[in-house]
């Protein structure tokens, strides 16, 4: 675990918040939550990893959603799964995700993530 993850988890257990990530961009914000996520599912820390979820749920976009379905899925976080496939099945945004860099990345390295995607895409088509 990097140190910065290990110093915001223990901003987590002593708080109950997610530590305050002002000094990072957007993208920075979105990476350390992930690491968190990661280490909540890791040390079964369910509140820290409920937090993780929430608010990766509110920060979806069309380049990171495949990665975070994979995520999800690798972390068993149902709930941010079922937010990753209603974002791609809103808005019309099937044909930007699927030409995204992290789509294309999560055919080759979760190739049944992938899959469920689709499968749920189809489901709700019928």
């Amino acid at each position: 675990m990097q140190p910065a993850v290990f110093k915001a988890s223990l901003h987590v257990i002593y708080t109950d918040l997610l530590p305050s990530m002002g000094k990072l961009d957007d993208e920075e914000k979105k990476e350390m939550v992930r690491h968190l996520l990661v280490a909540a599912d890791r040390y079964v820390m369910e509140r820290m990893k409920m937090m993780c979820e929430d608010n990766l749920c509110k920060t979806l976009d069309v380049q990171t959603v495949a990665t975070t379905s994979a995520l999800a899925d690798q972390h068993h976080c149902s709930r941010l799964k079922d937010a990753c496939a209603e974002f791609i099945m809103s808005s019309n945004r099937l044909d930007d995700v699927l030409a995204s860099q992290g789509y294309v990345h999560l055919k080759k390295s979760c190739p049944s993530v992938s899959v469920n995607i689709l499968e749920r895409i189809m489901k709700r088509l019928k």
